[in-house]
């Protein structure tokens, strides 16, 4: 499904730049809009407030909870800490209350875990909608801000967690019965139980990479952890050779992503985390978020912009990077 030639999901990053050009700023902003850049960071006058707005379009089956976590990561990455939360929520026509309660229920839920508080938003029936969406906006104090523009060529980068984590959770709640078909119920179990192990959140990890001297982290989310690299170097105006064997892939993703021919790198990627760190720290970086639990990896070097961007393919080969054509996820849609 597309609107005026534009393919369903995130604006393509051409047409969001150009959007963007000549957006004027204003007084007390210290990060506004930019591709790549998720999250603004607002001088305020207790110091730095970041503001994060995403919605939840692909899911249905617990998308209060995506809509927290995923506005969440946008804060945390940018170094603030998800505090305040506002959701607009649009029911299809025919709705009944129990789903709106469903899904106030998942937000207060997540936002507990966080330390979080929601605090306002909007509920309305929407004739013509096929199902829930959910438009969030998450706030938060921040004693410095970072962000993806703050990359620099030289820097290790990192993925912590692992590739498609949302998307596997999607497909397996979306798609459970045909799954069923192709792979073993206990694999879809634990496939559907991705969103909350090993979850969608990377606040710890990024609390721990920027405590330990990451320079820059960026969420990969539509477009997977390709379309994340690339809009980290889109924002920082690098280049970036990326070793496709790096990129984690859990066992559980393979199998749910291969029925739907998805590749799980260009699949939503909620849960992963790209890290951008300067060479003498990459050490205390990578020990200090797997000290935290989560897995990661150095899956590449950022470079001057001249270089493009590279992936070093399987069998040694480098390659320009695969363009981005939309999130894979679509192909359950």
């Amino acid at each position: 499904m597309s609107v005026r030639g534009l393919p369903a999901g995130k604006v393509p990053a051409e047409v969001l730049e150009r959007l963007l050009r000549g957006v004027p700023s204003g007084p007390g902003v210290r990060v506004g809009p930019g591709i790549g850049l998720d999250a603004a960071v607002l001088e305020v006058a207790a110091g730095l407030l970041v503001v994060a707005s995403d919605p939840i379009t692909f899911a249905t089956d617990e998308i209060g909870w995506y809509a927290v976590h995923v506005n969440a990561n946008d804060v945390a990455c940018m170094g603030g800490e998800p505090r305040w939360f506002t959701a607009v929520l649009l029911l299809p026509g025919g709705a009944d209350s129990a789903l709106a309660e469903a899904v106030q229920r998942q937000m207060v839920a997540a936002l507990a875990g966080l330390g979080g508080a929601l605090v306002g938003g909007h509920t309305e029936v929407v004739d013509g909608l096929e199902r829930p969406v959910v438009c969030g906006t998450m706030l938060g104090p921040a004693e410095g801000a970072v962000s993806a523009a703050d990359a620099r060529p030289g820097d290790e980068l990192f993925l912590a967690g692992a590739a498609a984590i949302e998307a596997t959770a999607i497909i397996a709640r979306e798609r459970g019965p045909d799954l069923l078909r192709a792979v073993a119920p206990e694999l879809v179990a634990r496939a559907r139980a991705f969103l909350h192990e090993p979850g969608i959140s990377v606040v710890v990890a990024a609390r721990a990479a920027l405590a330990a001297g990451a320079r820059a982290l960026h969420d990969p989310t539509e477009g997977g952890v390709f379309h994340g690299i690339r809009e980290l170097c889109a924002a920082s105006g690098t280049g970036a050779l990326v070793d496709e064997a790096a990129i984690a892939v859990l066992p559980e993703t393979r199998a749910v992503c291969a029925p739907f021919g998805i590749d799980p790198r260009a699949a939503i990627a909620s849960g992963a985390l790209l890290v951008a760190v300067p060479a003498p720290q990459a050490r205390a970086v990578e020990a200090a978020v797997r000290a935290a639990g989560v897995q990661v990896a150095r899956v590449g070097r950022l470079e001057d912009a001249g270089h493009g961007l590279r992936l070093r393919r399987t069998d040694g080969q480098v390659e320009p990077f695969p363009p981005f054509a939309g999130d894979e996820i679509g192909k359950i849609f």
